[in-house]
């Protein structure tokens, strides 16, 4: 069965970087995780597996979540902690579970790089070669992240998008969207697309 028809269950991997400047977002995204699984609800279905890094060396991944409630008590468990970016870390965790089970899209939010870029690019290229597209969601303009972030996008055949910080209703659009992807593929993005701003800017990018 094509993994795009009704019935299919799509596979999304919400990553999100926990360091100590994201505890805002992360709790803006707490209280918007909900929206994606009820837009993917409208398509067909969605489980959610997140992937979060904190601390000196710490990048963790939960099972798959087929429950938006269950997914909320679990992030509500979780606080930021000061370290470095592990971004690396996070898309090589995508790479194995893509590789053993599918993984249909990818939701990457954070702010800032402190990694080599061609080392994040080489994984993103593997990721690319197996189609899982990652959306690259930025807050803030720190320069250095756009640019890493539009190639990691560009590499996988996703997209990259900024949105301001604090913005709950900006990053609710671009979790929506991808969420409509990861349950309906690219027909469902291109048929929100003409309704809603985020997902335009993400099928606009997308080859």
């Amino acid at each position: 069965m094509s993994p795009h028809q009704a019935g299919a269950r799509g596979r999304l991997v919400f990553a999100l970087d926990a360091t100590m400047s994201r505890q805002p977002t992360w709790d803006m995204a707490c209280a918007l995780q909900a929206d994606m699984f009820r837009e993917a609800a409208s398509l067909g279905s969605l489980d959610i597996r997140l992937v979060y890094y904190r601390g000196l060396n710490e990048c963790r991944a939960t099972r798959w979540i087929s429950d938006s409630a269950e997914l909320a008590r679990l992030m509500g468990k979780i606080d930021c902690q000061g370290g470095n970016t592990q971004i690396g870390k996070a898309l090589s965790e995508v790479r194995r579970e893509a590789v053993a089970s599918g993984v249909r899209a990818v939701v990457f939010v954070g702010d800032a790089i402190e990694e080599p870029v061609d080392d994040l690019c080489a994984k993103a290229g593997e990721l690319g070669l197996l189609k899982v597209p990652v959306f690259m969601f930025q807050e803030g303009h720190d320069i250095a992240a756009e640019q890493a972030f539009r190639e990691i996008a560009r590499l996988t055949g996703g997209a990259w998008c900024r949105f301001d910080p604090g913005a709950a209703a900006q990053l609710r659009e671009l979790l929506r969207a991808a969420a409509a992807y990861a349950a309906g593929g690219r027909k469902a993005l291109l048929a929100l697309s003409k309704t809603a701003g985020g997902a335009a800017r993400l099928i606009g990018q997308m080859k």
